[in-house]
């Protein structure tokens, strides 16, 4: 969990990653979408996993559904490199990560995972160490299947 206990300096890449994609949910929760256009690349990579009636934050994206719809709430945010994992859930409804990813502050790849505990481990040199791992507390009981996110 890298992001967490790190303190880099408040111009770091990896705070200015994190400052970017706090921008983009409070653009998305106050409907300023002019911001939210200015944070996305034109040629957005986007990965989805989960039910497909679940892609919500593609449909608030792309103006299929308002903000009513869904509210992405973010509960904790770790950034890990030049990606910036996002964690939230709404009651007992949905838990949910995203996985963005930036270049020069802009976001290049969303990854959404939706209803599944997520393992982000880093493969450079085999030893595959766990760098996050989601783990929401209101949702301890239930059964939920995982995946692990190789960076």
């Amino acid at each position: 969990m890298a992001g967490e206990n790190a303190e880099p300096s408040s111009t770091s890449p990896e705070n200015q990653n994190k400052a970017a994609v706090n921008a983009l949910y409070k653009a998305l929760g106050s409907g300023d979408a002019e911001r939210v256009v200015g944070l996305l690349a034109t040629d957005l990579e986007w990965w989805f996993h989960g039910p497909q009636n679940c892609q919500h934050m593609m449909r608030v994206l792309t103006g299929e559904s308002d903000l009513a719809e869904f509210r992405f709430e973010p509960r904790s945010i770790t950034t890990i490199d030049d990606r910036v994992i996002v964690e939230g859930w709404e009651g007992a409804q949905a838990y949910w990560v995203h996985v963005w990813t930036l270049k020069d502050g802009i976001i290049t790849q969303f990854r959404e995972y939706f209803n599944t505990w997520l393992t982000v481990t880093e493969l450079i040199g085999h030893q595959s160490p766990t760098l996050w791992q989601s783990g929401p507390r209101d949702l301890a009981n239930r059964s939920l299947p995982g995946l692990v996110l190789a960076i």
